[in-house]
């Protein structure tokens, strides 16, 4: 059985964009493995190929060539999303829904039920600290922050063993970015791993085992934070993109 929880190897991926569906490159031969147990970063400037790899991963975008493994399967295949939690960048809810409403929904298809869905629900809401006073309001009048919390929830009730996080700390405040690093860091001293992007390069450097840093399509560096800055003779990760940035921007 394999050690890593994804496998991505010499991954291509091409759009189809504008009126005359020209092809426009988006991912040239990536290849990382995130091993069980990790809680992996994956940082790049906006347009990388961040979220585009994300959705390889989940299935929602098929690659052109290239091999991809979730936890041992491919993502084409039904059942590698089983032991899968996700969020992505831009959730979509049905916002005539309470968070609670919407928590209870996904609960369901999830398999969960009776007590030990209320359990669940219990769990997941105490660990993204979500707050009595709005958890039963309708969805259409969170915040930001609030939204991500209820997504987080969403995505863990189910207690995967992978849990994939587009963006996770974008657009919440100080208090909300600790809030989501803390329930990360809970996740995986429960066992699951954790694979995310994020622009805030503090908390990539606090909580992350490994990063991988990806520009333009190609993966330039991947290792822990202290090999990374070491390597390149930097100080901090934010040093380290700017100068990968600034080779590839006349």
């Amino acid at each position: 059985m394999s050690e890593n929880a994804i496998e991505i190897r010499d991954l291509h991926k091409t759009y189809l964009s504008g009126f005359w569906l020209a092809k426009k490159k988006s991912l040239f031969g990536i290849s990382l493995e995130v091993k069980k147990g990790e809680i992996f970063g994956f940082i790049g400037p906006n347009g990388a190929g961040k979220s585009t790899t994300i959705k390889v991963l989940t299935g929602l975008l098929r690659k052109d060539s290239g091999d991809v493994f979730i936890l041992g399967k491919s993502p084409s295949e039904t059942k590698s999303r089983i032991n899968l939690g996700y969020l992505p960048e831009q959730p979509y809810f049905y916002d005539s829904l309470s968070g609670y409403e919407l928590l209870k929904f996904y609960g369901g298809l999830s398999g969960l039920s009776g007590k030990l869905l209320e359990e669940r629900l219990h769990w997941a809401l105490t660990l993204v600290n979500a707050n009595a006073d709005w958890i039963y309001r309708r969805l259409r009048t969170y915040s930001k922050g609030m939204q991500q919390r209820i997504g987080l929830a969403q995505a863990i009730l189910h207690k995967p063993e992978l849990l994939i996080l587009d963006e996770p700390m974008s657009g919440l405040d100080p208090l909300g970015r600790r809030d989501v690093r803390e329930a990360i860091l809970e996740l995986n001293r429960g066992g699951s791993t954790i694979f995310y992007s994020s622009h805030v390069l503090s908390d990539v450097e606090a909580i992350s085992h490994r990063v991988a840093m990806i520009i333009e399509g190609k993966i330039s560096h991947t290792g822990t934070v202290e090999e990374i800055t070491k390597e390149t003779g930097r100080n901090s990760l934010e040093e380290v993109l700017a100068k990968e940035v600034s080779r590839v921007v006349p």
